[in-house]
């Protein structure tokens, strides 16, 4: 089915300063209405008192007295290891007197603070547990460690289930008696808040000198983190996010951070919002997937350039080896979706996809480029053991991909084991023999959300452009209002050009030239063109529609405007 280009409304704009047109009709497309919302000063942040942290904050106060050993226990993922960097490194920074952490190994111990794990941390023989950007579903771990005489600090931003852990303070902007203004908040975003109120605290009380523990001074990492959790840039998420730019962009980052950018080819002074996202994001989450997370951490935490660059590369080989993991995965993939269309001729709302061979620490990125080719939600599956499937889930818009899993779970109470996540993306596991009855129930549930005729793909577009924008320095207008992101889009337009030049780089891309009527050639780039097996031929002088976002491209210190190619047609 053709996909929709959607060009957004653009309602009436108040805000008063000196903006670029464009780039006012692209903050009123977005719902901003003042001011204040493009001023993302840190004055404006939400103030740390409405997150209810003071039950948090006066537990780290007795075991700081105590001089207790803490134990910070994270997730496999980069929110995972930028939250556990971050307290890690604050609770040093104020003189807590044995700080550790540990990280589960996502293949021998799962999702979250389980009874396994306790049993683990127990060696270590911690007075307290601080989870971050997990802990709320781990009732049985969190029971286990109460049990054990451990006190347990809960931070955490997923949607809690119907029964909340019985820990000893909880943390958490989703927790139905949280009235926090922003849900949004990623794991790291809760994990600075708390550490920021009890910096705050100390320093009131004279027991901690403001200078060297101000909790700013970790922003790059609440960034890195909030980007690349995929979490909506809400405007308290926006404000997190551009003070952390503008730390790393100065150099006042971790030398990890660093490292990370530099292994990748990227100018530090030069880093956007996207840069997180697709740089350093995929980095870390690499060691996750294949290997041992700790690696992630090690890198955020070193105070030493030369050994944050080691283990960037370290970081940069796991990343390599995930790529060619999950393009083969994914074209193994498609290949089922094709023979489902084959045998069917209409493939399921919901799809559900599992191969033997499948790594299951990546197939989330695999659910995630199949749901973006079939507009539908996927969830993915990977073999855990002998009996025990696990999988990821990706989601469209309009569907609450883990409200789905949770209404399968109250009509089929057995069907699946375990599951957590948010809208957009959700983890389960299921016994391995019951992948069939899941993949229709998870279908029919679907179905309950949307209809085929939603399963074709929109593209939001912020309309067309006069020949007169399509200039580097509009690009860099356009750079500059970020960051942009999750439910806060960078600018997106869309148009019909003359194919004046066309090539092919690394047989998967598709390079041109292009012309708007007698505008400027333009050079523009379809990244991934060629992955489709129904990818049009293009030829020069073609009259092609294109949805494109500016681009500034710099290649050997040279900065050119490019269009990056969204979708792509024949006229």
């Amino acid at each position: 089915m053709r996909r929709e280009i959607k060009r957004r409304v653009v309602p009436d704009c108040a805000i008063q300063a000196q903006l670029h047109p464009l780039l006012r009709r692209v903050y009123a497309a977005r719902g901003i209405n003042s001011d204040a919302e493009i001023e993302l000063t840190l004055d404006r942040l939400i103030p740390i008192s409405q997150l209810g942290v003071g039950d948090a904050v006066e537990l780290l106060l007795q075991h700081r007295g105590r001089g207790s050993r803490i134990l910070v226990i994270g997730d496999f993922d980069a929110d995972g290891a930028t939250s556990t960097a971050l307290v890690v490194r604050q609770l040093r920074r104020l003189n807590f007197a044995d700080v550790q952490y540990m990280v589960p190994n996502r293949f021998q111990f799962g999702y979250g603070l389980t009874p396994g794990i306790v049993q683990l941390a127990l060696a270590r023989a911690p007075n307290l547990i601080i989870t971050v950007d997990n802990g709320v579903s781990s009732v049985a771990g969190v029971l286990s460690a109460r049990e054990a005489g451990i006190d347990c600090l809960v931070t955490d931003h997923h949607l809690p289930g119907s029964e909340l852990p019985a820990a000893t303070a909880i943390v958490n902007p989703n927790l139905p008696t949280n009235d926090f203004p922003s849900k949004a908040l990623a794991g790291v975003g809760v994990a600075f808040y708390t550490m920021a109120a009890l910096t705050r605290e100390l320093v009131a009380r004279g027991e901690c000198s403001a200078a060297g523990t101000a909790i700013a001074d970790l922003l790059d990492l609440v960034a890195v983190g909030t980007v690349a959790d995929l979490v909506p840039l809400d405007n308290n998420n926006r404000i997190l996010v551009q003070q952390g730019l503008r730390r790393i962009c100065s150099g006042r980052c971790v030398p990890g951070i660093r490292a990370i950018l530099e292994v990748a080819g990227k100018r530090i002074d030069r880093i956007v919002a996207s840069d997180l996202g697709f740089q350093i994001g995929p980095r870390l989450n690499a060691a996750g997937r294949l290997d041992d997370m700790s690696i992630g951490i090690e890198c955020l935490l070193t105070d030493d350039l030369n050994r944050a660059r080691a283990l960037a590369a370290q970081l940069a080989q796991l990343n390599h080896e995930r790529r060619d993991l999950e393009q083969r995965m994914q074209q193994e993939a498609l290949a089922i979706v094709a023979s489902i269309n084959e045998n069917t001729n209409q493939l399921p709302l919901g799809l559900c996809l599992f191969d033997e061979t499948w790594h299951q620490g990546v197939v989330g990125l695999v659910a995630s480029r199949i749901k973006d080719r079939v507009h539908r939600p996927v969830v993915a599956m990977a073999r855990a053991d002998a009996e025990t499937l696990k999988g990821s889930a990706r989601s469209v818009p309009g569907v609450h991909i883990r409200d789905v899993l949770d209404a399968i779970a109250a009509r089929h109470p057995d069907l699946i084991e375990k599951f957590g996540g948010h809208a957009m993306a959700a983890g389960l596991t299921l016994v391995a023999d019951r992948f069939a009855e899941f993949a229709a129930a998870f279908d029919k549930e679907v179905a309950r959300w949307m209809d085929f005729d939603d399963a074709h793909g929109v593209v939001h577009s912020d309309g067309g452009l006069d020949s007169s924008d399509l200039t580097l320095g509009v690009a860099r207008e356009l750079r500059a209002g970020g960051p942009w992101g999750q439910n806060f889009p960078e600018p997106l337009f869309d148009g019909q050009f003359t194919v004046v030049e066309t090539r092919t780089l690394g047989e998967r891309h598709l390079k041109l030239k292009v012309r708007a009527g007698t505008g400027p050639i333009c050079e523009a780039i379809a990244f991934r063109y060629f992955d489709a097996d129904d990818a049009e031929p293009i030829a020069v002088a073609q009259q092609i529609e294109l949805a494109y976002r500016l681009d500034v491209n710099e290649y050997a210190g040279t900065e050119r405007l490019q269009l990056v190619v969204e979708l792509l047609r024949g006229v």
